[in-house]
């Protein structure tokens, strides 16, 4: 954010000079770290990326297809969250290697945080309607089958995503709330969404617990009770193979996955930094593990949807191929 604090050494340094006038020890440990998250950014974005856009050609097509069903549609936004996700881990990156300041200017860290905070608290509400939809396909299957009208996907995704930036809309009102510090001088080497004034505080963190409630911890309490009525259901039946018995438990362990790993230290931050009344520095790596959320939906669609296993099946077997037909080549070279 815009604000700078009053403690730093020499004041027209601005943020820089709590940086450049700590002590060595200090500035290794923060280099470390930095360089740590830069890593995990990059591999996130390599890898995540890649995947999503596989998956997102699958669901296209399975969307295109007469009557699609609601859970399609729902994991076709899920999919789009993830690459919003991952379209802006590049401006997490610049900001990582340049030790959390921010140099992109005030708009676009607005603009980024914006559309970054929301990604992730999107995916929450439509991984719970995931979790809906195969828990009642399993429990109520006759009713499941005549409900399966692609309005009711359409209509679930659009309230969640009007849910989730309408919540994150805070990120750009707290970004021009008026203050008591002049920042002017200093605004090209602000932190991004960090370093809040006191006026700034007092919006940002009762809006941020109630994120962590409304946005995380509600979804988080549905998903698991429909995740574990589906699993107890499924191995209860005899008559469902062994594949789809583990194809169940591999999507069970991926969602709490997503939501005690990737979310969770994220929205205990909001917690802790609500009751202690300031905005936690140990924030940026939970940061982090959200982002990690975009190459673990994969997974979930890996075992949610047969068009996504037969396409990520056949780039499994391309790729098997340039292996081998490479391991043959060297071979001949060698030989």
């Amino acid at each position: 954010m815009k604000a700078v604090t009053n403690s730093s050494p020499v004041p027209w340094l601005g943020p820089y000079s709590s940086f450049l006038f700590a002590s060595p020890v200090g500035r290794m440990a923060s280099s470390f770290r930095n360089q740590v998250l830069f890593f995990i950014y990059f591999i996130s974005f390599l890898f995540g990326l890649p995947a999503n856009l596989l998956a997102l050609r699958a669901f296209v097509g399975r969307v295109r297809k007469p009557n699609p069903a609601p859970i399609h549609i729902l994991l076709l936004s899920l999919t789009l969250a993830d690459l919003l996700l991952l379209l802006l881990l590049p401006f997490k990156m610049v900001e990582a290697a340049n030790n959390f300041f921010w140099p992109l200017g005030d708009m676009l860290c607005a603009l980024t945080s914006y559309g970054f905070y929301s990604g992730i608290y999107c995916s929450t509400w439509l991984l719970v309607g995931v979790s809906v939809e195969r828990y009642r396909s399993v429990a109520f299957p006759v009713q499941y089958k005549l409900s399966r009208r692609p309005v009711y996907g359409v209509l679930a995704a659009v309230a969640i995503w009007i849910l989730s930036f309408g919540h994150c809309s805070v990120v750009i009102i707290v970004q021009y709330l008026p203050t008591n510090k002049s920042t002017s001088d200093a605004r090209n080497l602000s932190f991004c969404y960090d370093n809040f004034t006191p006026e700034q505080l007092k919006v940002v963190l009762p809006v941020r617990l109630e994120l962590c409630l409304v946005l995380f911890f509600i979804p988080m309490v549905v998903t698991i009770f429909c995740y574990w009525h589906f699993v107890r259901i499924i191995l209860s039946q005899t008559q469902v193979g062994t594949r789809k018995r583990w194809r169940a438990v591999g999507l069970v362990v991926a969602t709490l996955f997503n939501f005690l790993v990737c979310f969770g230290p994220y929205n205990v931050s909001h917690v802790v930094g609500y009751f202690h009344n300031t905005s936690e520095k140990w924030r940026v790596c939970t940061v982090l593990l959200s982002a990690l959320n975009a190459c673990m939906d994969p997974l979930i669609f890996y075992f949610s949807s047969s068009a996504v296993r037969k396409a990520f099946d056949k780039k499994l077997q391309t790729l098997q191929s340039w292996v081998a037909s490479l391991s043959g080549y060297c071979k001949r070279r060698a030989a």
